[in-house]
């Protein structure tokens, strides 16, 4: 396996592991006031989408594909927001996050100014729902080669 030294997510998983596959993982990123924010890591060490050849790059967006269906069906998100940022870890991974009307942010971005008080009841009532998602997501995910 391909691993860049200093590489956070090349030395460990990023978060909590809800799924490791040959290719990828998804890791659940445990930032406070956003209980729904996942993330899909390759797992070799690549900078940039394009990276990848063309078999992975529809493997890596299938696998991001299931982690939003399952979100929505489970939390029953006002959006989801999709990223691949890595100007703070060039590693390529994908942030899929879960928001909803009343979170502290909404309707600006996670990474935004907050734009009210975070909502702990709100938040409780997600975080109660993720095992139910999360296990979605190990069935059908663990269901290709992911």
């Amino acid at each position: 396996m391909t691993k860049a030294p200093g590489c956070v997510l090349c030395e460990g998983p990023g978060g909590r592991l809800v799924f490791e596959g040959a290719k990828l993982r998804v890791i659940h990123a445990e930032e406070a006031g956003f209980p729904g924010f996942y993330r899909v890591v390759w797992r070799e060490h690549a900078a940039e989408f394009s990276d990848l050849d063309a078999a992975d790059r529809v493997l890596c967006m299938d696998a991001v594909a299931v982690v939003e269906q399952c979100l929505r069906e489970h939390l029953a998100p006002a959006k989801i927001n999709l990223a691949a940022l890595g100007n703070m870890v060039a590693h390529l991974h994908w942030h899929v996050i879960a928001r909803f009307a009343g979170d502290s942010h909404f309707p600006g971005s996670v990474w935004a100014v907050a734009q009210r008080e975070r909502n702990a009841s709100q938040e409780a009532d997600i975080a109660a729902r993720l095992p139910a998602a999360e296990a979605a997501m190990i069935e059908r995910l663990g269901n290709r080669s992911f």
